[in-house]
């Protein structure tokens, strides 16, 4: 059943319009990333368009495609990830890109380095990180994989210039493609974060030891984008203390850490940060012991727009998020699985659907999930 909002009723926050860069979003709400390991050799497909589409359909203003990865060598994080390492694969986005601006939304292509997480790179068992670390955890069997990681090898100098310039072509490549931005993925215990993280990084170079040095790996990619891209073309990064393997840790140096990285990227030219909770409610992961909120303390330190996420589809701790300066944007993950038309429902009062895990059952791939095809189909007509 839906409700009818009452004509005097104040319009929920996250209905606002907001800019990031030179891209004004119709509302707040964003569809966070989400990894669907649904592109075969790395091409986006039909149905990969219309599950992007069925986003911007629904209302949502930004729409952050699932991690893409940026080079041919050992970037890929899963079998069946789309890429942009290529031509062909830039090309094959064009079709997902035109439908999400045809229907009033915007996207930015999430660009993803697995690094020592990487569960399907063309190598099988070889991966890269910042030192030969064994990666807590194992793999994520939604996405393919099974058993623990295999231990990287630590990086040289000269992989290290691989993966920028692998991150430049790439987002020379998505702008070229027609996306609207391009969000970096420094989060969630992926290449970038593996740097910023005090057990994954052992390295005694100038990208080790202190946080000044840890976050130089994520601010070197950020700027050589950004030289890549010039000036206008909107990047952001995604960060995260928690992790897919590991949701417990949390920057050793609490906001004077949270400072450095803030201070480290805004410098290096991002528009945008996003940062996120690793499928947690916002307040277990965005609580700082000095009392402020990650979120916050990125928005006072960078002063660009910051995205929050964990449980943003809650419309009262949305409502709270963006009311009290905590951020200026929502991402939804599994809220805008279940309700791909969620801004729509959130405007009109009408019923918002659970999700339901057999979205992402037995894997994560867009063709085994029947109840996504179902929650596609019940969007809302648009209103008049």
């Amino acid at each position: 059943m839906s409700a009818t909002r009452p004509a005097f009723a104040p319009i929920h926050a996250a209905l606002e319009t907001v800019s990031i860069g030179p891209s004004t979003l119709r509302n707040r709400l964003v569809v966070a990333p989400m990894s669907r390991v649904s592109a075969p050799v790395g091409l986006a497909t039909a149905a990969m368009k219309r599950y992007y589409e069925a986003f911007a359909i629904g209302g949502f203003g930004l729409i952050v495609t699932e991690g893409i990865y940026p080079d041919l060598a050992y970037s890929q994080g899963y079998e069946d990830q789309p890429g942009l390492a290529t031509e062909e694969q830039a090309a094959a986005w064009r079709p997902v890109v035109d439908a999400v601006h045809a229907a009033g939304g915007a996207i930015f292509a999430q660009l993803m380095h697995a690094g020592a997480l990487s569960q399907g790179n063309r190598h099988k068992t070889k991966t890269l990180g910042p030192s030969a670390v064994q990666p807590r955890g194992e793999k994520m069997s939604e996405y393919g994989g099974s058993g623990p990681f295999s231990r990287p090898v630590a990086m040289t100098d000269g992989d290290i210039d691989d993966v920028l310039e692998g991150f430049a072509g790439a987002a020379v490549r998505a702008r070229n493609a027609g996306f609207d931005g391009v969000e970096i993925h420094g989060a969630n215990g992926y290449l970038i974060d593996q740097f910023l993280t005090t057990y994954t990084n052992q390295r005694t170079d100038q990208y080790g030891g202190p946080v000044a040095n840890r976050v130089r790996f994520a601010a070197s990619v950020v700027s050589a984008v950004r030289r890549a891209v010039g000036a206008e073309f909107p990047i952001g990064i995604r960060l995260s203390q928690t992790k897919v393997n590991d949701f417990e840790y949390r920057w050793p140096g609490g906001a004077e850490d949270g400072k450095a990285i803030f201070a480290a990227v805004r410098d290096a030219g991002v528009a945008f940060i996003h940062i996120a909770s690793e499928g947690r409610n916002w307040l277990d992961t965005a609580q700082l012991a000095e009392g402020v909120t990650i979120t916050g303390l990125a928005r006072a330190v960078a002063g660009v727009p910051v995205i929050a996420n964990g449980g943003m589809h809650e419309p009262a701790r949305a409502a709270r998020v963006l009311q009290e300066g905590h951020a200026d944007l929502v991402s939804l993950g599994r809220g805008a699985l279940a309700n791909p038309d969620y801004p729509r429902r959130l405007a009109s009062g009408a019923h918002l659907e659970p999700f339901d895990h057999a979205m992402l059952s037995p894997n994560a791939t867009l063709e085994n999930a029947e109840t996504w095809r179902s929650a596609r189909e019940r969007l809302l007509p648009c209103p008049a």
